[in-house]
């Protein structure tokens, strides 16, 4: 009975510090701006939060601690996105019993690099965020965990990558990561990056299922691949 008093109390412990850091107005404001699923930079969320960059950096620090925002770097610059769908789930209850509406994300990006884009070497915008998403709900890209947040492939994505002419076991041997999710610019949310993301982009270029504008990093989503892709992915590409 002891040990049993001594696990509820502490779990009690948990939920009340949870809450406490759930339930400051600037710090609710950032966990808001990330419930629709993109990523932002801690100079966003100031904004959002209508506090200095200082602040912020405080109230974001107090919020990873609690597992409630993941962080990853990115280049020059660290990205915030909600700890996990649990923590989408308790916001979004505890929106229901406020009875507030979920804001929606609009990109600033131009409108003809939103729909597919070059990122580096690899595809970026709507189609490579779609690429990621479908990857993943048909079990084929698998997060690593081991702190660095990398992809690998299943055996059977491997499998079907093959189709493409795209051999995962030697793209694991370049030096380079294998695959990572890279912050799409617009979305806000990954694309594939490292070698799989620039052998999907080859193939893709390879197969005609998109062509490049001469004068920017926009792609153009021929015909033959919007019919391919969803003959092979069952995608309905942008």
């Amino acid at each position: 009975m002891i040990a049993t008093a001594r696990v509820t109390a502490d779990a009690d412990l948990v939920v009340s510090r949870i809450a406490a850091a759930i339930g400051e107005p600037a710090r609710v404001r950032m966990l808001h701006a990330l419930l629709d699923g993109h990523a932002r930079t801690s100079t966003e969320l100031a904004v959002v939060a209508e506090v200095s960059p200082s602040t912020a950096s405080v109230h974001l620090h107090r919020l990873e601690r609690e597992s409630l925002i993941a962080v990853y770097q990115q280049g020059k610059h660290r990205y915030y996105s909600l700890g996990g769908p649990e923590v989408a789930n308790a916001l979004e209850a505890l929106n229901v019993v406020a009875g507030k509406p979920a804001a929606k994300f609009v990109p600033s990006t131009p409108a003809r690099l939103l729909v597919a884009r070059t990122c580096y070497d690899h595809i970026a915008g709507r189609l490579g965020v779609a690429l990621h998403n479908r990857f993943q709900q048909m079990r084929w890209l698998v997060l690593v965990s081991n702190g660095e947040r990398t992809y690998d492939i299943s055996p059977e994505g491997a499998k079907k990558l093959r189709i493409l002419g795209i051999d995962v076991d030697s793209l694991r041997t370049m030096r380079r990561k294998f695959a990572y999710p890279c912050v799409d610019w617009s979305e806000r949310q990954p694309h594939i990056g490292g070698a799989l993301g620039a052998a999907l982009l080859a193939a893709f270029n390879r197969k005609k299922w998109v062509t490049r504008d001469l004068d920017s990093r926009a792609l153009n989503i021929t015909r033959l691949g919007q019919r391919e892709v969803l003959s092979m992915l069952g995608l309905v590409l942008p």
